[in-house]
């Protein structure tokens, strides 16, 4: 068997392997070793594992990654989502479709705090699925809109996936931060129009609550405007170059345990939760972060991604045509995986692919676009059928709802990914106009 067909072989293996369950950063380390082991032999594999675990793992950068979840733990358990939801409520609730929006802004809000599509999905599906249903707005609707939402999670910077892309390919953590920013708040936007256009033809999806006070908006929103100044600083100190993107986050953290404190939100019992949920998620994405390595080291050694990369210049396909069908694969497995899992198990190969590619934009550039595209289409396979994982989220807190109906609700959302992803597509400067502008 060639290097190339056994590296074709490693991920067919690696499939089966999370088709059946197994972890997925377990299921990578167990197929990269044993195909690093054929194409080498066990004792160079073991002498690459003594070496290499623990350079990957003291990587300073690694560092920001747990800071991040725990700044969205901690804003968890202090309350934070209900307090951003009931703001944006007291806000825009008296419009018809109201309480959608808040749930769109509310997102994006937390989203800069968190980092996480799955986490923020989970969150706002405890924090605003009980006042939708409430206010009795449709269940597929309510369902849909929340997991659209939750997207918002890792669009909006910070994003924890974008660390690990610019950490897997060499590239600078706050200058995708920046490009990030514009198509972030593009998908907010989007989401909002079309909730607007969505209701206005059927407005028996979304009724118009019972005005609110104007005394009680204004202590509602006071209560969440300490959470929106930390992302304020967080991000703006990144964005102006006051500190890196792991300083940030432990101000962030920081800030966020004080306020939580200050306003008798965050206890003994919140911190432990937190730092427990910190933990687990953090030795989770590590775990895969391991496995990934020794699976691109087996793919390294077979030499894939070079000899893929020069068989798709020697066909001669327009550029576009090429990283549209890599997009679509992303969207595909979306189906099927993690955005974390989906973006280490692909990278290896499509980026060698994408860098050879001629968009007429300088390699660094190139390379931030193509992570904001990543970072867009990895979304849009997190609510795309016939799986979606944000879906699956939001259908385990919504048991009266099927998920059936939870589909129905994202594809008018699906519809405007496409229309936003196309205007990304013909206009890279959407993605890379604040990074020429501030760095």
């Amino acid at each position: 068997m060639s290097e190339t067909a056994l590296a074709v072989a490693g991920f067919a293996v690696l499939l089966a392997f999370i088709a059946a369950r197994l972890h997925v950063g377990l299921a990578m380390l167990v197929t990269g070793a044993a195909g690093y082991s054929i194409l080498s032999s066990w004792p160079a594999l073991l002498a690459y594992m003594k070496t290499n675990s623990y350079h990957q793992f003291a990587n300073y950068t690694l560092s920001v990654i747990p800071l991040f979840i725990l700044m969205g733990a901690l804003a968890e358990h202090s309350g934070l989502s209900t307090k951003l939801f009931r703001a944006a409520a007291c806000l825009v609730g008296r419009l018809r479709g109201g309480l959608a929006y808040a749930v769109i802004v509310s997102c994006a809000g937390f989203g800069a705090i968190c980092g996480s599509s799955v986490a923020t999905t989970a969150t706002f599906g405890r924090a605003a699925l009980p006042e939708l249903e409430r206010y009795k707005y449709d269940g597929g609707f309510a369902t849909g809109v929340i997991a659209v939402g939750g997207t918002l999670g890792i669009l909006i910077p910070p994003s924890v996936i974008l660390v690990v892309y610019a950490i897997a390919t060499e590239q600078n953590i706050a200058k995708l931060f920046m490009a990030a920013l514009v198509p972030g708040l593009l998908a907010a936007a989007f989401y909002c129009a079309t909730i607007y256009f969505v209701v206005r033809r059927r407005p028996e999806l979304a009724p118009i609550p019972a005005a609110v006070e104007a005394g009680e908006t204004l202590c509602t929103v006071a209560a969440a405007w300490p959470a929106l100044a930390v992302a304020l600083v967080v991000v703006g100190g990144i964005y102006g170059g006051v500190f890196t993107p792991t300083e940030g986050a432990a101000v962030g953290v920081a800030a966020m345990f004080v306020i939580g404190v200050l306003q008798r939100a965050l206890g003994w019992a919140e911190l432990r939760s937190a730092l427990l949920q910190t933990a687990s998620t953090t030795g989770m994405i590590f775990i895969i972060l391991l496995g990934s390595e020794v699976f691109n080291a087996f793919l390294a050694l077979s030499q894939l991604p070079t000899n893929l990369a020069a068989s798709i210049v020697e066909m001669q396909w327009p550029p576009y045509a090429v990283l549209a069908a890599l997009l679509a694969c992303y969207i595909l497995l979306g189906a099927v995986m993690d955005e974390l899992a989906m973006l280490l198990l692909t990278l290896p190969v499509f980026f060698p692919v994408v860098a050879g590619l001629d968009f007429g934009l300088p390699a660094e550039e190139q390379a931030i676009w193509f992570g904001v595209l990543v970072l867009v289409v990895v979304g849009m396979g997190l609510t795309a059928p016939p799986i979606g994982l944000n879906v699956f989220v939001v259908s385990a807190i919504a048991v009266r709802t099927p998920i059936a109906q939870t589909y129905r609700g994202v594809l008018p959302f699906l519809l405007a990914d496409f229309v936003r992803l196309a205007l990304l597509l013909a206009f890279p400067a959407l993605a890379l106009g604040m990074v020429r502008w501030l760095g």
